[in-house]
């Protein structure tokens, strides 16, 4: 009996070492009240919410708001604190928003810049200085990603765990402020984010948050537009709302979900003769970012994108797409190699990554059986990051907001589509593609 009972103790002992501990998803956190007092007393022509983006090769654009509507519109910049050795002059808009008056927005593009370097600069003159970091030239390069970010608890959450990771350029397939029509809080919005945004790039797309459409108020995206000026013009693309740019020997395109997109739009001629430029010797990775999700085997938002990608997965898949990032969906969820809703080797991997902290919740039920093609799926705010070691290999990181610490709950170590052929198998196919009329 008592060689039982010590064999039993021994199987219960055994069996509680090594059981995983069920992960407890954290409360929700209350949307942050941004303190302006800092603002309030500072000088009406000191720089707000200043951010930064790549605009075309060795350049960057720094866009900031004053409150004092004769504020200059120029940037002076060097690679020592306190001297600068170059200035570039800059543009200015704002726009009313029913009893709304934005600032004056500035936009000024600084450069060429030095590769991997960090520069010192002050936007118009006054207020204090800033300093910024520009991407490497050549592999490897990390990209921070996160969607649907908001301004929560678990907003400042996340920008504290990409804070920590170092990266070189943060990709955000849209729902940035949720502001949905309080311009306010498109203010706040971007007082929350400067200490990221002013010191590497954030390069972002618009979601169904920005449309802000009301009442007989008709011009949409009007508050993004004017405060997040992207390379639409340096890509020659004819709309904010999608465009694309190159870094490290990676090609970057920016979709609009909330754009046209079909066969006979503006956007999917633009996005035929952007593929047809991609060199992929030159930039063996191709990413795509849209904010809704084409893969989603989550139950929120289902089927919301097959029409997008009904007229352009095609195009995606001839010129061989290695990675799709998405939004919209808040939950986390990473597919294997999939094209046309079928496994494909030569396919693109999907990542819906519409967790970043928005005050709308998390969305927790999912579709079950899982789909062959969904590969891990989690509801939970968190970050990804994208480290593109070489031009064959990248390991993608996703990390959940496990209260205050950041912990990595998925990985995978990618192969570019250039280094495993499919891109010579289907130079034909791309070609005949993108002739098409």
């Amino acid at each position: 009996m008592e060689l039982k009972q010590q064999l039993l103790l021994l199987i219960l002992t055994l069996l509680f070492a090594t059981a995983t501990p069920q992960y407890v998803r954290p409360l929700p956190r209350k949307t942050l009240t941004i303190p302006w007092d800092s603002i309030s007393k500072a000088h009406s022509s000191y720089p707000q919410q200043v951010h930064i983006s790549l605009a075309g090769d060795k350049h960057m654009r720094v866009t900031w708001i004053t409150d004092d509507k004769h504020s200059p519109s120029y940037v002076e910049y060097g690679t020592l604190p306190g001297r600068y050795d170059s200035i570039a002059e800059g543009e200015c808009t704002s726009y009313n928003y029913l009893l709304y008056s934005s600032g004056k927005i500035h936009h000024a593009v600084i450069g060429p810049l030095e590769d991997n370097t960090v520069y010192f600069y002050r936007c118009g003159g006054k207020g204090p200085e800033f300093e910024l970091k520009t991407p490497p030239a050549q592999f490897p390069i990390t990209f921070a990603v996160a969607g649907d970010l908001g301004q929560t608890g678990w907003t400042k959450s996340t920008l504290a765990h990409i804070d920590q990771c170092k990266y070189d350029v943060y990709l955000l397939p849209g729902d940035l402020s949720y502001a949905d029509c309080m311009q306010h809080l498109w203010d706040n919005f971007g007082k929350l984010v400067e200490p990221l945004a002013s010191t590497r790039p954030w390069m972002v797309t618009e979601g169904n948050h920005e449309e802000e459409n009301i009442l007989l108020l008709t011009d949409e995206f009007v508050s993004y537009n004017s405060r997040w000026k992207m390379p639409y013009e340096e890509s020659g693309s004819t709309s904010n709302l999608y465009y694309s740019f190159e870094v490290a020997g990676v090609h970057v395109i920016m979709l609009g979900s909330y754009a046209d997109y079909d066969v006979y739009s503006e956007q999917y001629r633009w996005l035929k003769e952007d593929l047809s430029k991609v060199d992929r010797k030159r930039t063996p990775w191709l990413l795509v970012l849209f904010h809704v999700p084409w893969y989603n085997s989550n139950k929120a938002h289902q089927g919301a994108g097959d029409d997008m990608m009904a007229a352009m997965e095609p195009l995606l898949y001839a010129a061989s797409v290695d990675l799709v990032i998405a939004g919209h969906v808040h939950a986390y969820e990473r597919s294997k190699r999939v094209y046309n809703g079928r496994l494909d080797p030569c396919g693109a991997v999907h990542i819906t990554i519409g967790d970043g902290g928005n005050r709308e919740g998390l969305a927790h039920k999912y579709i079950n059986p899982q789909p062959k093609w969904s590969e891990f799926r989690e509801a939970s705010f968190g970050h990804g990051e994208l480290k593109i070691v070489n031009s064959t290999h990248t390991f993608w990181s996703w990390h959940r907001n496990d209260d205050d610490e950041p912990v990595k709950a998925d990985d995978i170590w990618i192969t570019s589509l250039a280094s495993s052929g499919c891109v010579d198998q289907k130079t034909h196919e791309l070609r005949s593609t993108l002739l098409t009329p």
